[in-house]
């Protein structure tokens, strides 16, 4: 098993050059199948993990989040990159030390997101989340771990479809200390481009939930990094209820067929 000081320098020569898809598992098993189909990274899915335990995604603590990111950077060789919600505090200087913590858990990446979680002020004022990603990256120095810090800006999430505020905070966030910008759900070529035009030379994570784009168009627009959030995991939810609606409704089992060998698979890792 390499250490984490390996992983992190694997994980930030990726992000000097070229694209890469980093999926998002939810256990240490499908973290272990994605490292067996050949992918470089991985990344948590707070959602996801939210999900195993019967869940909303707002309902697991920082305990569990920390345990769960031990799991799965535990069970693979390459880097695990951490969904690390807001960094569980609204203070600066508790995402401080929540940070230290999280980076303690052999990750080799971590982003923190500026949503506040209410609904009629759903992003964090910008100084405030300008200072919490400040934050992170000082806990993340003082560990000596190298650990890549990814800026998140939530507004298309959030209800705030902003592109010009979305740019000024991701750059806000590098300015900060962030090694990686994000801003979730945007999803037209447009926009892409314009985040990329503006963090530049900084890499630029592209959310892809729905067939918007392809992994080489995406790489030509100068995307660096690729992520799914928890689309695989409602992928595999989607399989899941299919099967289970199909017995309880008609008493029948048409989708067990033609299904992956799961123990063979886990074998040859």
């Amino acid at each position: 098993m390499t250490g984490q000081g390996d992983r992190v320098a694997a994980f930030r020569r990726m992000h000097a050059s070229g694209c890469f898809v980093m999926p998002n598992p939810w256990d240490a098993g499908t973290a272990r199948a994605l490292s067996q189909l050949g992918f470089k990274a991985l990344a948590t899915t707070s959602a996801g993990f939210a999900w195993t335990l019967g869940r909303g995604d707002d309902l697991v603590t920082l305990d569990e989040t920390l345990e769960h990111l031990r799991v799965v950077a535990d069970a693979v060789d390459i880097p695990v990159n951490a969904d690390f919600k807001g960094g569980f505090a609204v203070d600066p200087q508790h995402v401080n030390v929540n940070v230290t913590l999280a980076v303690a858990t052999g990750i080799a990446g971590l982003s923190i997101e500026d949503s506040t979680g209410d609904t009629e002020q759903p992003l964090h004022d910008f100084d405030l989340a300008v200072e919490r990603v400040r934050a992170a990256r000082e806990a993340i120095d003082a560990s000596g771990t190298g650990v890549l810090l990814t800026g998140r800006s939530e507004g298309f999430v959030v209800g705030r479809p902003d592109i010009d505020e979305t740019i000024r905070r991701l750059r806000a966030y590098a300015e900060a200390g962030a090694d990686c910008l994000y801003a979730p759900r945007i999803a037209t070529v447009e926009h892409v481009k314009a985040i990329i035009a503006a963090v530049s030379p900084r890499p630029v994570n592209l959310l892809i939930n729905a067939p918007f784009i392809t992994v080489i168009d995406a790489a030509a627009l100068g995307v660096r990094r690729i992520s799914v959030g928890g689309t695989l995991a409602r992928a595999a939810w989607a399989g899941f209820l299919n099967a289970a609606n199909e017995m309880a409704d008609a008493g029948t089992f048409s989708r067990f067929e033609q299904l992956p060998d799961v123990e063979a698979l886990l074998h040859r890792l």
